[in-house]
């Protein structure tokens, strides 16, 4: 889909989300309604995606921008590379200013920052000190998977963990793969993140934990969901921050002057409940700094 994109002048990324670049006739008509096409790799009743993208549309609210009014925004949702090929195609067709969507790497807002995948691998020794061998959700088709892959790679040694890539691609995949770690002993998961690992979540989370196998996740609403912890950063901020990016574009700011942006604000979240089933005790000097903590 990058190449089609880039045909198609697509201009900017939120780690997932790209927008478009606008059309210089189009430019040059400030009171006609502006059409936005959104497409987001995840189910149309996902509670997570809804969060999204109500985050943006109260962005543009915020700066002025009126749905059914001077704006007029297009969703698609896909949960599959087929499913978002075909929805990035019907967007296009329908030549909207630009266009905000869930993958992509050129400009907006970056949701993954490599090298804090690192503190997964320090927050599992910490809460489960015998873990040995760990088995790494990633999707090794995106930049992002090998990247947070590779930093904890670099520090499993110092940890004493002997790491397994497992891929998240399809259910079969990510079952298989859990399984074989919880068939030794002293077994943990961290999921690095992606959009396959956000869409497989409920997967992911019933499966560590009818293994009994203390797991680390990159967004908080992985432990709101019955996860053990998580680091990483705010999912739904970007999209309202994108909004932002969408304004300047539609009146006239060149896609070039839009740099991407890092994450800057990471937030530790930890489910007790959870906890307490696998029979661990979180240190309390984790619990002192959580941004939530699930009793």
């Amino acid at each position: 889909m990058a190449s089609y994109i880039r045909r198609r002048k697509f201009l900017a990324t939120l780690g997932g989300a790209v927008a478009a670049w606008p059309l210089a006739a189009r430019a040059q008509q400030p009171d006609r309604v502006r059409r936005i096409g959104v497409l987001i790799t995840l189910a149309a009743d996902d509670p997570e995606g809804q969060a999204r993208v109500a985050a943006f549309r109260q962005g543009l609210q915020q700066l002025g921008w009126t749905g059914g009014h001077d704006v007029q925004i297009e969703t698609r949702w896909a949960t599959s590379n087929i499913e978002a090929r075909k929805h990035a195609a019907e967007l296009v067709a329908l030549a909207p200013d630009l266009i905000l969507a869930t993958g992509g790497n050129i400009t907006g807002f970056a949701l993954y920052e490599y090298s804090m995948s690192g503190k997964f691998l320090e927050l599992l020794k910490e809460i489960a000190p015998r873990v040995t061998r760990v088995a790494v959700l990633r999707d090794p088709a995106i930049a992002a998977g090998s990247g947070q892959l590779g930093v904890i790679q670099a520090l499993a040694p110092s940890f004493g963990v002997e790491l397994t890539p497992i891929g998240v691609r399809e259910p079969g995949e990510i079952e298989r793969g859990i399984s074989a770690i919880a068939h030794g002993p002293n077994g943990g998961v961290i999921v690095t993140g992606s959009p396959l690992a956000v869409i497989h979540r409920e997967l992911i989370i019933a499966l560590a934990a009818r293994h009994r196998l203390p797991a680390v996740y990159f967004y908080r609403f992985f432990v709101r969901e019955g996860g053990l912890i998580s680091y990483g950063p705010d999912s739904i901020d970007p999209y309202r921050r994108a909004a932002g990016y969408v304004d300047r574009i539609l009146k006239g700011e060149k896609p070039a002057n839009l740099p991407v942006q890092a994450p800057t604000k990471f937030e530790l979240a930890i489910n007790l409940k959870t906890a307490k089933t696998l029979g661990l005790k979180i240190p309390d000097r984790l619990l002192a700094i959580a941004d939530e903590v699930i009793e």
